[in-house]
């Protein structure tokens, strides 16, 4: 059940960035949405985010389950020397949720509501930053548990030049994910084309923020291009995912918008599978030269037989209606 248990931690993962991530950008497309345009992109967005808004969480409480009950060694480390991060993260998606049901059911029209979309505007820009940056602490060595003042272990662990840059490259992809999935909710032939000039921005910006990563990691000691390049996995999933930017852009550039949604995540997917395969099984890699291994840091056998038949027992009930949901959401598109 130990390989059961660790696929349904990735796919929770998976569809938390491609689903939340998404989320998250709806937020970013609006903050960079200049005044004029901004309500017609604040509909686009609603539309494109209606079909998941209320299940995007549930990835992530998954995935957190997962870590408490099968793998509480990785649990102890996250929560001990992340959990400013970690905070800071959930009261972002607290106050982006709590933003977002405000400014679109508050019955009065008044300044309030512009303090709500501020709100819902700006925790959507930080909180798929602080992401990255625990994502960017896991396996960048910068955790150490030997440190002796309060900085070093529960701040500059996370609060470094990769953390901040992978953080950054989050941010970017979010706002990529959400402008590629409000493509084919814009109906008139001005909103197409704002969206694609959306798009092709935020391709660009996912480009520059990508190599900001890699040249910080060199400067930082990170061997990134390495872990990314030296092996087959890595090297196919790059051009697996430049192979459907490509696509992409030619779909883009023919109004063929039908498949470009799949594109878009199947190329996150890749970048995802670039970034870690390497450290599979040891997704956290200390400073002191210890790593926390997936496999060798699992809970009992007992633990994880129970925790994967609720999963696949789970998947039943869940999987369907989320289909449905998306199914019922989804608006014909000729």
């Amino acid at each position: 059940m130990l390989y059961v248990v660790i696929a349904f931690l990735f796919l929770s993962v998976v569809l938390y960035v491609l689903l939340g991530g998404a989320d998250f950008g709806a937020g970013i497309v609006e903050l960079f949405t200049g005044k004029k345009a901004r309500n017609r992109t604040q509909n686009l967005m609603y539309e494109s985010i209606a079909p998941v808004w209320e299940a995007n969480h549930m990835w992530l409480i998954i995935a957190i389950v997962v870590i408490f009950v099968g793998f509480p060694d990785i649990y102890e480390v996250l929560s001990v020397y992340l959990h400013i991060p970690l905070v800071l993260m959930l009261l972002g998606i607290i106050a982006r949720g709590t933003a977002f049901t405000f400014r679109n059911y508050d019955a009065i029209d008044d300044n309030w509501k512009n303090l709500y979309k501020e709100v819902f505007y700006y925790s959507s820009l930080v909180t798929p930053f602080f992401i990255g940056s625990i994502a960017a602490a896991t396996i960048s060595g910068s955790i150490n548990p030997d440190a002796k003042d309060f900085l070093s272990l529960y701040v500059y662990s996370w609060f470094n030049p990769f953390g901040i840059a992978v953080g950054v490259f989050t941010i970017v992809i979010c706002g990529y994910l959400a402008s590629i999935y409000s493509l084919r909710e814009a109906d008139s032939k001005a909103d197409v084309k704002q969206m694609m000039k959306k798009t092709r921005d935020m391709m660009l910006a996912v480009f520059v923020a990508g190599g900001l990563v890699f040249l910080v990691a060199y400067f930082s000691g990170i061997p990134l291009i390495e872990w990314v390049f030296t092996g087959w996995i890595g090297i196919t999933a790059v051009v697996l995912a430049t192979a459907s930017l490509g696509i992409l852009l030619w779909c883009i550039n023919n109004n063929f918008l039908l498949p470009v949604r799949t594109l878009g995540a199947f190329q996150i997917i890749m970048i995802m599978a670039a970034a870690t395969y390497r450290h599979i099984p040891n997704i956290i890699v200390l400073g002191n030269g210890k790593t926390i291994s997936l496999i060798e840091n699992a809970a009992p056998e007992s633990t994880l037989t129970i925790l994967g038949w609720a999963l696949l027992i789970g998947c039943i009930f869940i999987l369907p209606f989320l289909f449905y949901l998306m199914f019922s959401f989804t608006k014909a598109k000729k």
